[in-house]
């Protein structure tokens, strides 16, 4: 998935250059949303210029293996971001984050998209094991675990702080490989 997968709604695809303008756009219209789980993401997108940056490291961690980040597409304008990270290739373990357009969620569109990068980090990458880690208020994300296959495992206690808040508690939902 190093290039792009596309259905008939949306595409999945790595960040390009080309894609600035539609990613700074993305997250300043969803700040508001994103400011506690995304902070850094935020911060590293506040300007046109720290967008390009961003995606440009982004195409490095692709090309390194650290890191996979993809663009969420329809019509060529970012409305999510799938990000495959905290790999581990020794446990053969990563982290699966998302986030989605206000106005796109309850389409089933980052479902899908993690079911993709679950399936390429599974088959294309080898991993045995993925999480994904949300707050128990954040019924929408937590669905989205449990429609593709994530099982709940643990509480992780203080385990995020948003800016300007107290340490929060969040969920870890677990899916191993099936052959």
């Amino acid at each position: 998935m190093t290039e792009s997968h596309i259905n008939s709604l949306f595409a999945l695809e790595p960040l390009t250059t080309v894609d600035t303008p539609a990613l700074h756009a993305f997250l300043a219209l969803n700040k508001e949303e994103f400011h506690r789980f995304f902070p850094i993401t935020l911060v590293q997108n506040e300007t046109i210029e720290t967008s390009e940056n961003f995606i440009l490291n982004k195409s490095e961690q692709i090309k390194l293996r650290t890191e996979f980040t993809f663009a969420l597409k329809t019509n060529k304008t970012v409305v999510g971001l799938v990000i495959l990270k905290n790999l581990n290739w020794e446990l053969r373990r990563g982290e699966i984050a998302y986030c989605i357009d206000k106005d796109f969620q309850g389409r089933g569109w980052i479902t899908q998209a993690v079911k993709d990068t679950s399936v390429f980090a599974f088959n294309d990458l080898a991993l045995k094991t993925l999480e994904i880690i949300v707050h128990e208020q954040n019924k929408a994300s937590v669905r989205v675990a449990e429609k593709c296959g994530y099982e709940w495992k643990k509480t992780l206690l203080k385990a995020h702080t948003p800016p300007k808040e107290e340490p929060l508690d969040m969920e870890l939902y677990e899916r191993s490989y099936e052959k």
